[in-house]
């Protein structure tokens, strides 16, 4: 099993530079007070603010996934592209400043940060 206290494999990094979610032309997101996810093996991830994301053009989607190192994940949807972000509502202790915040699948929509 694992064990989600190892600290360091994942760290958080509150910043203030924009960024910016595009679906197309469509501007999905834009803050910033973003919180940059580092997970050793993965790629960096911005954690928006959901008052920075424009929700009325997401869904909830069914997929829910388990991750023993932040909690169960939320997945979201645009009309023609499924599952293109994530939250967790209620994730452990030790992520609870990412609590409802919303993550982009970078292969999915545009990310700029600047």
């Amino acid at each position: 099993m694992a064990d989600h206290t190892d600290t360091s494999r994942i760290t958080l990094h509150p910043h203030d530079r924009r960024v910016r979610i595009f679906h197309g032309d469509i501007l999905i997101a834009d803050t910033r007070n973003a919180i940059e996810l580092r997970e050793r093996g993965y790629p960096h991830r911005q954690y928006l603010p959901r008052e920075d994301v424009d929700m009325s053009k997401l869904s909830v989607s069914s997929t829910v996934t388990h991750c023993p190192f932040k909690g169960d994940t939320t997945y979201y949807s645009l009309v023609d592209n499924v599952d293109v972000a994530w939250s967790y509502d209620q994730p452990i202790e030790e992520m609870k400043d990412i609590a409802g915040r919303l993550a982009f699948d970078a292969d999915k929509v545009v990310e700029r940060v600047a």
